[in-house]
């Protein structure tokens, strides 16, 4: 009586799709997994989640990457968020970046936040994005004279 429900109705969860800025719907973003046993010597580009368990000896560029404790990359990552687990030997240019404590990583991190978990190793730098200044505050700036000296 009071778990009945209409014949056309699902026990799945309907999945909601996201509209873009013009107002119409954009395709469900489904995360993309590369398997343990899964080797790629090339670029991987894609415009949504990527989890790598296998190898990529390439670069990676990506909206969001976990790399697995089995995964291992060779070459610069390029993301939005990088969660780290696996081995990591090349750059890392996210605004998120976690290296967890099984985290292997040799090689420069841009970062806006980056954490680490005890036990990660990391050797390389770590580097601060540099945010970009603004029309207004380089006037401001030449009008005190922080531009340089000027010459007579």
């Amino acid at each position: 009586m009071f778990n009945k429900r209409a014949d056309n109705q699902s026990s799945i969860p309907a999945l909601s799709s996201a509209t873009d800025s013009n107002g119409g719907k954009k395709s469900l973003k489904v995360a993309s997994v590369i398997g343990d046993d899964v080797t790629i010597d090339g670029s991987v580009r894609g415009h949504s989640e990527l989890h790598l368990d296998g190898t990529v000896r390439g670069d990676i560029t990506v909206e969001r990457l976990s790399i697995g404790e089995t995964g291992q990359v060779e070459g610069t990552v390029t993301a939005e968020s990088v969660d780290i687990r696996g081995k990591l030997t090349g750059t890392v240019s996210a605004k998120q970046v976690r290296l967890y404590g099984t985290a292997h990583v040799e090689g420069d991190i841009t970062h806006e936040q980056l954490s680490m978990e005890p036990g990660a190793y990391f050797q390389g730098r770590s580097l601060k994005f540099q945010r970009q200044i603004s029309a207004p505050a380089l006037e401001s700036a030449a009008s005190v004279g922080l531009e340089g000296f000027a010459e007579d």
